[in-house]
């Protein structure tokens, strides 16, 4: 049975005007070279020179001059070096200095793909039928780097959306918070990845640190060990660990006065430094009603990729964690969106060619998996997976699959999971519910099709998906209709 799918007539596509203000640094040499030149201006000569960049850049950046403040503290301990007492020098010298340090980055100027799409945590002012949605997308600028950002809009009773103005000034979180770490607890999510704490010695890292410690702090101590001793190529891997668990957690504040289309997730920690990819929001509601939308991203560091979540209430307010664990190795983790049988519930794709299934007693460790879905059709031969979060439904778990056949051709499928028991497969599509058609074909990655996450709303499930990694678009199928056909599949 084929099921009709309904394209609509909305495109995201990339826009080379979507910029961000970012600290641009090459090396101290270099650094302090140009803080000379500012140092060595006249009065008038900086303010010349500074006042047309305010009168320009204060049209493209909310408040600009803060900015400039911001890079310029950050290479503030590079005075030293010249001898001068950086508090000696008057605001425009800072400002200038500061501009000399920043760079607009064009945030999508390549790619704006992979959407997932939510419920907001807002739905006032709707009408009758209507419900208001976040849309996040993967966004692709120079050097390939990933960030993520957001749309919001309006389904009215008919699936049809009406995106919500999108704010103009685009920023980075306003305040990043490293975590602080205590002894205890650090020891404690190390023994959760590979008991490293047991094959490097206590006393050459941690136990020269005081209780509560910084990832600064850390770093320093490492630096410290790895001067004292000659170092066994797989003690030295154990460092890399111990310094990507401090590294990976960090919390992102947005300023209150932004709109949600304006704030920036870009990278942030070393591991993700090439990109953060491929989000899977999801609304996880907890035992006592709580909703918290998580979402599971590949962090890219230019050489590896690792499993992170992202955790948020409000899209103000987000929390970054690291997931880890024996199967937390791969692309496309994707949570349940609450508990079965008092565990965590997370797709997953351990071999690259499988879908598996996992079950966890916290969150962000998943040790065991079991295979849950192989290849089984001619379109998803070389590899099948998740596209998104399981949607739950009166009949049981409905997941929107992606599979890969012959040329690389990327479509969606539709697999349906019993309610109490997700590791048995109901049904599953026989053929494609969604491929690449002939717009849709050319792109960065041609004949490509790829979501990160469906909904369900009124009668319609809500496919919003990336066309050939270039841009995105939505799609709506008559869940019903759906249904039947997955009923009927086996």
């Amino acid at each position: 049975m084929q099921v009709a799918v309904k394209r609509k007539n909305i495109n995201f596509i990339p826009d080379v005007t979507r910029v961000i203000a970012r600290f641009l640094y090459t090396n101290d040499t270099r650094a302090i070279s140009i803080i000379q030149l500012v140092l060595g201006m006249s009065e008038k000569e900086a303010s010349d020179v500074l006042n047309p960049i305010l009168r320009d850049y204060s049209m493209r950046h909310r408040n600009i001059s803060k900015i400039f403040e911001k890079h310029f503290n950050n290479i503030v301990h590079l005075f030293k070096n010249l001898k001068i007492d950086p508090r000696t020098l008057d605001n425009t010298q800072k400002l200038l200095i500061g501009a000399y340090f920043t760079m607009e980055y064009s945030i999508e100027a390549a790619a704006f793909f992979n959407p997932s799409i939510i419920d907001h945590p807002d739905q006032s002012e709707t009408g009758v039928g209507e419900k208001r949605v976040i849309i996040s997308f993967r966004a692709t600028g120079e050097g390939h780097i990933s960030s993520i950002v957001f749309r919001t809009g309006v389904l009215d009773k008919n699936s049809n959306l009406t995106i919500e103005p999108v704010g103009n000034m685009l920023e980075e979180a306003e305040h990043i918070r490293r975590h602080i770490y205590t002894k205890k607890t650090f020891k404690s999510k190390l023994d959760e990845m590979q008991n490293v704490h047991t094959l490097i010695p206590p006393d050459l890292i941690l136990d020269k640190l005081n209780d509560k410690f910084t990832y600064g702090e850390l770093r320093t101590c490492i630096e410290e060990a790895r001067k004292t001793i000659h170092l066994a190529s797989d003690k030295e891997i154990l460092f890399n660990q111990i310094m990507w668990l401090a590294s990976s957690h960090y919390e992102l504040d947005f300023s209150l006065d932004t709109n949600i289309s304006e704030r920036v997730i870009f990278p942030v920690s070393l591991n993700e430094k090439n990109g953060i990819e491929d989000a899977r929001f999801v609304k996880f509601v907890n035992e006592k009603g709580k909703a918290t939308y998580y979402a599971t991203y590949t962090a890219y560091d230019g050489t590896r990729i690792l499993p992170k979540m992202i955790a948020t209430t409000d899209f103000y307010h987000f929390k970054v964690i690291p997931v880890h664990g024996e199967i937390a190795q791969n692309k496309g983790m994707a949570l349940f969106p609450r508990k079965i049988k008092g565990k965590y519930v997370m797709l997953c794709r351990l071999d690259g060619f499988n879908n598996y299934i996992a079950f966890s007693d916290h969150i962000s460790i998943w040790r065991k998996a079991k295979l849950l879905q192989k290849p089984k059709f001619p379109w998803e031969f070389v590899q099948i997976g998740n596209s998104g979060s399981p949607i739950e439904t009166s009949e049981g778990w409905l997941i929107i699959t992606h599979g890969v056949g012959p040329m690389r051709e990327y479509v969606l499928g539709a697999s349906l999971l019993d309610l109490e028991n997700p590791e048995k497969e109901i049904g599953r599509l026989q053929s494609p519910l969604l491929m690449p058609n002939a717009e849709e074909r050319e792109g960065y990655v041609p004949n490509v099709v790829y979501s990160c996450g469906s909904m369900i709303h009124n009668n319609d499930l809500i496919i919003p998906y990336a066309m050939s990694d270039y841009a995105s678009t939505y799609a709506t199928v008559d869940f019903k209709e759906l249904l039947t056909a997955l009923k009927n599949s086996k």
